[in-house]
């Protein structure tokens, strides 16, 4: 296979992942905060999260003075609810679909729970 056939066929392929957002939590364990937050790539967020943890850097600044003190170890990365985009639905749309479901996670929890 040529170069630039192997291109077009990878390309073709990532279009048609299968995209998953959705809300998260990183919580912090000894504390009992978190901070909640929405992405349209569940799977790159807790990459990073990951990342961070084994490398001791702070990912959000909201909780850098905890994570400082803790050096990472009590914070848990966790799925609160996932959504798929839709085939039709464009980017925009998905992230504001995403950023909706946000705002329904964050009604569920009093200003002191969070970051």
């Amino acid at each position: 296979m040529r170069k630039s056939e192997k291109r077009k066929e990878l390309l073709a392929r990532y279009k048609e992942r299968e995209v998953i957002g959705g809300v998260y939590a990183i919580k912090n364990m000894v504390r009992s905060k978190l901070l909640l937050q929405a992405t349209i790539d569940l799977n790159g967020s807790k990459n990073r999260f990951e990342f961070a943890q084994s490398t001791g850097s702070c990912i959000e600044s909201k909780l850098q003075k905890d994570w400082s003190r803790q050096n990472g170890e009590h914070f848990v990365f966790e799925v609160l609810e996932t959504l798929k985009k839709g085939e039709t639905q464009t980017a925009k749309e998905f992230e504001e679909d995403v950023n909706t479901l946000l705002e329904m996670w964050q009604e569920k929890y009093n200003e002191e729970e969070l970051y």
